[in-house]
């Protein structure tokens, strides 16, 4: 989903977190790259953090609920962004983020604490959000939580994209995305465990 050195993953930790660090690629990193560090800032070990440290770390203080975190530069996502619109309610699974729709934060330099807040505005009530001009950030229960709603939000993103591609998509109306709210509340594993009992 990322191409280069581009994009960050982290975890939350007892005292703080786990980030991959500056300048790494899927390719290049191994298992003793990883930067421990607390949520103020201060990494352990001689490697320097992702320069998204920032808006990691926001995220955590700000939801409890974000146990781990994704952030990407993938293609749909990324080409949606640099439009500077959020993703609509053109498909059902959109509430699996939370809300009616996702949001696009605005434009500001990466690596910065302005990102951080931007993001951390962006999500509220969500678990993710676009980066204008950027890119995207998942949070999740725990790492692959976390991945899969990043894969999940770059198909949608594509699927939107598409659509528009080929005309102008119907957007589900707030009752039918209630009622999606409503239905994705049974279901699933966990449904049938409580049903069943």
């Amino acid at each position: 989903m990322n191409a280069g050195s581009s994009g960050n993953v982290s975890v939350r930790t007892r005292h703080g977190m786990v980030i991959t660090p500056s300048g790494c690629s899927a390719d290049s990193i191994i298992d003793t790259d990883p930067v421990t560090m607390t949520l103020d800032g201060k990494p352990r070990g001689k490697r320097a953090p992702s320069s998204e440290w920032f808006m990691h770390a926001a995220i955590y203080r700000a939801y409890a609920d974000a146990q781990a975190i994704v952030h990407t530069h993938s293609d749909a996502c990324t080409a949606l962004a640099c439009l500077n619109e959020p993703l609509p309610a053109f498909h059902y699974l959109i509430t699996r983020f939370g809300g009616d729709d996702v949001r696009c934060a605005p434009y500001v330099t990466f690596g910065t604490p302005a990102l951080a807040e931007a993001a951390v505005a962006a999500l509220a009530d969500r678990t993710a959000c676009l980066l204008a001009n950027h890119g995207m950030i998942v949070t999740g229960t725990n790492a692959d939580d976390a991945l899969t709603a990043a894969i999940t939000l770059e198909t949608l993103a594509r699927q939107y994209l598409l659509a528009r591609a080929a005309g102008k998509p119907r957007l589900l109306t707030r009752a039918e995305m209630r009622a999606a709210h409503e239905r994705f509340k049974t279901y699933g594993p966990a449904s049938n465990v409580s049903a069943a009992t």
